[in-house]
């Protein structure tokens, strides 16, 4: 049997049995971009090495199979690869001031050692440690806001029980100490702040969700009265109507980068739903719809003199 055949039916074992909804002949279809017989083939290898294998049946009477927790606890290892990709995720969220997430990830990481094979351990650490050194990480070098790891861990307890919060919070305009009742949304991460998104508990300011400055939160309560997230509320939408984290109306933006800069543009994903467009020049057009005026003007003064506003239109008045 060829390696990356081989491969491909390691790989499905290892989904069947991290999946405790099972998989079903179309998971496997899409997930490997094979042919509905082919899937047939790779499920039936499955059953004779692994006869473990039960079937759940789902909506719709679709089948779905799954291999019980433990049946390839003598096969799952680790690669020196997947190991330093997580080095450099908790390095990356270190850097971008979200310890309490790199914390989480070490964690797991530690897990993840506790479990490699005494013989095959030195091995993979040694490798690992290679492609470290010769995969540098590079620091976001400049100031960036220390936010409270308290802060934080409280506001994803509240999130993932339904408990309203209490906060005292300096205003950043006022710098009055104000205490507000909220309904954590959920926690938006930006270059210059992150973000509490919130509601107001009494329905102050016509229910619509706030923006609250992590690094100004000075103290939070953990309440015990629950509340229910509107169930059209996506945090990712929410994310997409603005350049960065700041809220505003969307609106057209146009940009046009001049042939110089072209290829670095290309590499560049400016907003989620942008457009991009090489021009016969060379030149190149990105389209996108969004609010945040201020980030933008932030970003763009990065490009220098690389780059023209075309909409809006009045971009450079209301500028001067």
């Amino acid at each position: 049997m060829a390696y990356d055949k081989m491969y491909n039916l390691l790989e499905l074992a290892i989904w069947m049995q991290s999946n405790r909804e099972g998989v079903s002949i179309q998971d496997m279809m899409n997930r490997f971009s094979v042919a509905r017989r082919t899937a047939e083939r790779m499920r039936d290898v499955i059953l004779d090495e692994f006869p473990q294998t039960q079937v759940r049946v789902g909506e719709n009477n679709v089948k779905r199979w799954y291999i019980p927790q433990g049946t390839l606890k003598d096969f799952i290892q680790f690669s020196a690869e997947e190991l330093v990709a997580f080095e450099k995720a908790i390095a990356y969220l270190q850097a971008n001031n979200m310890d309490e997430n790199s914390a989480v990830l070490q964690k797991i990481l530690e897990k993840i050692r506790a479990n490699i094979v005494d013989k095959t351990y030195r091995h993979i650490d040694t490798d690992a440690e290679i492609l470290l050194e010769a995969e540098g990480f590079a620091h976001r070098v400049g100031p960036k806001i220390i936010v409270a790891k308290e802060i934080v861990q409280e506001i994803r307890h509240a999130i993932l029980s339904f408990r309203q919060i209490k906060i005292s919070y300096k205003n950043k305009s006022s710098r009055h100490i104000r205490t507000y009742q909220l309904l954590p949304y959920g926690i938006l991460y930006g270059d210059r702040n992150h973000y509490l998104v919130a509601k107001h508990s009494d329905g102050y300011g016509g229910n619509k969700e706030r923006y609250f400055i992590l690094s100004n939160i000075l103290s939070i309560e953990l309440l015990e009265e629950t509340y229910e997230i509107d169930s059209n509320f996506s945090l990712k939408a929410l994310a997409e109507q603005s350049f960065g984290v700041f809220q505003e109306k969307p609106f057209e933006v146009e940009w046009l980068f001049d042939k110089c800069v072209a290829e670095e543009v290309k590499r560049y994903e400016f907003h989620p739903k942008q457009s991009m467009q090489e021009n016969p020049d060379g030149s190149v057009t990105v389209k996108f719809f969004a609010g945040g005026r201020l980030e933008m003007d932030w970003h763009l003064y990065t490009w220098g003199d690389r780059v023209r506003v075309i909409k809006p239109e009045d971009w450079y008045e209301k500028k001067s």
